[in-house]
């Protein structure tokens, strides 16, 4: 409970499995790029600058006007994750889930 996977995108297509627990999950559209202030070196370029769980609003304030959706899983659901969709999740509770990526 309480692991964060911080703020990033995946190349690929993604279809995160629960199978135990809960996880919060939250995901922005690509066309909202900007306003997750991507990290500057090209080896992270797919990961945010910004931590959902303590935003600094002075320093990336665009986040805060970013439409997003959200939901939480529970086991046995499946979510889909299209390529290239920022998405933060962080475990509710002691949970265990699988990433199915595909080109």
């Amino acid at each position: 409970a309480g692991t964060v996977t911080p703020l990033h995108y995946d190349p690929h297509h993604n279809l995160l499995a629960q199978t135990v627990g809960q996880k919060y999950v939250r995901l922005y559209a690509p066309r909202y790029s900007d306003a997750m202030y991507p990290c500057e070196d090209h080896l992270t370029s797919n990961s945010s600058q910004v931590d959902l769980d303590d935003v600094d609003h002075a320093s990336f304030p665009m986040v805060a006007g970013a439409p997003f959706v959200e939901c939480v899983l529970q086991p046995g659901q499946m979510l889909y994750i299209p390529p290239k969709w920022w998405h933060y999740v962080r475990s509710l509770t002691s949970s265990f889930s699988v990433s199915f990526w595909w080109s």
